[in-house]
């Protein structure tokens, strides 16, 4: 699926920011927040040169926080574990951290299980509030090797 993980060209950005999700996932939907720190976000492309999704990461002290959003007409499709695994593993090469942990809309069990079979635990929980939401709860998970 996945045949190359490069930096994310302002036009890919802009691809993603336009991406709509059935309900209830369009809570990811790229309008709902804008991107910061362009810099850390990585696009995931097919032998076709297609955009299949993103990947974000931030490192700090070791710890590799990574997040991720997959071409909405791609979810669902049994693709989730190749391409969270393939986002790892760029990840793991180019920052080598000692831990790698995400956040997950807790809503969003499908995402929790695909994370789970990756290799992730379940750490904590946290709430943030969004203008257009409220309050979301979120997962926290860590992976575990």
């Amino acid at each position: 699926m996945i045949i190359r993980i490069e930096q994310a060209s302002p036009e890919a950005l802009s691809a993603i920011d336009g991406w709509e999700y059935e309900p209830p996932y369009d809570f990811y939907d790229g309008d709902h927040e804008p991107v910061r720190n362009p810099e850390r976000f990585f696009t995931a492309l097919d032998g076709d040169g297609s955009l299949v999704g993103f990947y974000y990461y931030e490192f700090e002290n070791g710890v590799l926080t990574y997040g991720l959003g997959m071409r909405p007409g791609l979810t669902g499709h049994g693709h989730g574990v190749e391409f969270v695994q393939a986002g790892l593993e760029f990840g793991r090469e180019r920052f080598r951290p000692k831990r790698i942990v995400l956040a997950v809309a807790a809503f969003n069990a499908r995402a929790i299980r695909v994370y789970e079979q990756a290799g992730f635990v379940v750490t904590g929980r946290h709430v943030r509030t969004f203008p257009q939401f409220g309050d979301v709860e979120f997962t926290d998970m860590e992976e575990r090797r």
